[in-house]
């Protein structure tokens, strides 16, 4: 077997540079699937221990870091990868959002292979810019304001990273990706990854920005993100029971909110919140279960939502409708397509005989196990509200009659792309072993009876019961044309107040403060055109305002006839200045003199100290 032993981020680097190179047409197709290839070729054939170091300024860069958790993020980054480069082929029209595409999944596996937390941390933030792309190509304003919205959030939570990074090599003297003392570090770390990650209430850049970005670009954002958010939590938080709650709170949020939607790629946004946490939730509880239960998930998660996000692209590329409300109809009018988003539904929900079934299984038994049922229930629960979304959005996006709709199936590269992962979807649920050997613990994950009679006939007792729900409840949950609040409506009314507090009493604060300083330079510059005069003047002035001495009459006028000396009004006109004047260099110098006087008693009683 060919052995490349190189970072694959190079090769979609690479290949992201050349494309520019190779033009629109049949050329591109074919180098878009050779860079496929090679990305699959050069994960794949990696072997554990492999390591890529580079000297810089003192430390020790790792571009390279391959063991067993590396690589298993390095194998289902670069097939769903080239499932989506092929996915793209008949609907991206433009090298740019390709090259953002490549940008992208490189630096997600330039970030899983990363050894130390500097280059984790370049691959974040290339992540953040490179995802940006895929939503302004859209080329709408939704899509611009949320693209704005989006990069805000990855750069807070970039900025929490870097200083989490900083903070944790500065008590340690070690940049190594690996578990994080308590301190303040810990916390802007756990933050940082927090926001990628999709925790609750970071999580709203995710239902927000996805839905509006392009078709081919949704599948890229669905699964590097947040996984790569989940494999630097299992570096860096294993065993920490706060974040397998946080896993808990996020499988039950997500889910609620998806129910909610009428959006096809709302409520899948939605649901990826909601599958995270189960990842969350396993890393979170720490043992060699529940991480290989986490990471399973992670594998299962990347293959079916990105199914399922190809097959509403699909939808959504045929029929120019994205509502719940305007679609339906579509089974025979695109029989692949359903065909392959039944199969996605039927794993995400953890169904029998699939894969969702396998990695669900296995991070509840987790909990069940370190004795946190609290957690396992609010998973379980995580899984009706999941199986009722699916139930509700392949009925009215393919069974549900409709006869005005106007749709044929789907490109050819589209239905490969959906049928080699739909297929993966089904063999991974059929024989899991296939899954257990490449996980962390292998030997632990063999151990695990996913086919457990009570195990599978709970699961099937507890489906049946949501299926009769759904058939019970049809009508309260139907899709509406509502606007569903999450969140960042607060955010939202948080941002318009600090604009009006900067638009309004800042810059009427800021307003005044210029004008008094306009004053007092004016002030000083009319002092130093004749520092003489100016101090008469004011000398006359505040005996005059002290009652030492009468205005002059000749310079103020009266009211009326009546000689009161105490109603004298503002001057009739300016004071003249004497014609012997002192010169500009003298007044400036004078000026200077001044400060140095004013610096020197500032020094001798110690008010620069």
């Amino acid at each position: 077997m060919i052995e490349l032993n190189i970072p694959p981020v190079l090769v979609y680097v690479v290949g992201a540079a050349l494309l520019p190179l190779v033009g629109r047409g049949r050329v591109r197709r074919w180098f878009l699937v050779a860079v496929a290839v090679l990305g699959l070729v050069s994960a794949f054939t990696l072997k554990p221990q492999t390591s890529w170091v580079v000297p810089f300024s003192g430390f020790e860069l790792v571009f390279l870091h391959a063991d067993r958790l590396s690589l298993i993020m390095g194998y289902i980054f670069s097939f769903i990868g080239a499932a989506a480069i092929l996915y793209g082929l008949d609907v991206v029209r433009e090298n740019g959002e390709y090259i953002c595409g490549l940008l992208y999944l490189g630096s997600a596996l330039g970030a899983v292979f990363a050894g130390d937390f500097f280059t984790l941390y370049i691959f974040w933030e290339i992540m953040a810019f490179s995802s940006l792309g895929l939503v302004w190509y859209s080329r709408t304003e939704r899509a611009r304001n949320a693209g704005m919205r989006y990069i805000l959030f990855h750069l807070f939570g970039g900025c929490a990273f870097l200083a989490g990074i900083v903070i944790h090599y500065m008590s340690t003297g070690s940049i190594a990706v690996g578990p994080v003392e308590t301190g303040v570090g810990y916390f802007l770390l756990l933050m940082g990854i927090g926001v990628n990650t999709a925790f609750i209430p970071l999580h709203t850049w995710l239902p927000d920005a996805y839905p509006k970005a392009t078709i081919a670009g949704a599948v890229f954002m669905s699964v590097y993100t947040t996984k790569t958010g989940v494999y630097v939590l299992a570096r860096t938080f294993p065993g920490v029971e706060a974040v397998a709650y946080m896993g808990g709170v996020m499988a039950l949020y997500g889910v609620i909110f998806a129910l909610m939607q009428n959006d096809v790629r709302k409520l899948l946004s939605y649901h990826i919140v909601s599958q995270v946490g189960y990842m969350v939730a396993g890393i979170g509880i720490g043992t060699a279960i529940g991480i290989d239960g986490g990471i399973a998930h992670v594998f299962n998660h990347i293959l079916y939502k990105a199914l399922l996000f190809m097959c509403m692209g699909a939808v959504i590329y045929r029929t120019g409708r994205n509502n719940l409300t305007d679609l339906g109809g579509l089974a025979r009018k695109m029989p692949v397509t359903m065909i392959t988003c039944v199969i996605a539904a039927l794993s995400i929900s953890g169904v029998v005989g699939f894969n969702g079934y396998i990695s669900k299984g296995m991070v509840i038994h987790a909990a069940e196990e370190s004795h946190m049922h609290l957690l396992a229930l609010a998973l379980m629960l995580g899984s009706v509200g999941t199986f009722l979304s699916f139930l509700k959005l392949t009925y009215y996006t393919f069974f549900r009659r409709n006869e005005g709709i106007e749709a044929r199936e789907a490109p050819l590269p589209m239905l490969i792309a959906m049928s080699v992962t739909a297929f993966f979807c089904v063999a991974i649920g059929v024989y899991p072993k296939m899954l257990y050997v490449i996980l962390p613990y292998p030997e632990v994950a063999m151990e695990y009876r996913a086919y457990a009679p009570g195990h599978t006939a709970g699961t099937l007792e507890l489906l049946l019961m949501t299926a009769f729900m759904f058939a019970a409840l049809k009508v309260l949950i139907a899709p509406h044309e509502r606007i569903t609040y999450d969140i960042d409506y607060l955010y939202r009314k948080a941002g318009r107040g600090v604009i009006w507090f900067c638009e309004k009493p800042l810059m009427a604060f800021a307003s005044a403060i210029d004008t008094d300083l306009r004053r007092l330079a004016g002030s000083f510059v009319w002092f130093s055109r004749n520092p003489a005069m100016a101090s008469v003047v004011l000398l006359n002035a505040t005996a005059t305002r002290l009652g030492l001495m009468k205005p002059p009459a000749h310079a103020y006028g009266y009211r009326g006839e009546e000689k009161d000396d105490l109603s004298w009004e503002v001057p009739v006109k300016a004071i003249e200045e004497p014609r012997e004047r002192l010169s500009i260099g003298t007044g400036i110098l004078l000026v200077v003199i001044f400060f140095l006087l004013y610096l020197i008693v500032m020094l001798t009683h110690g008010w620069l100290a």
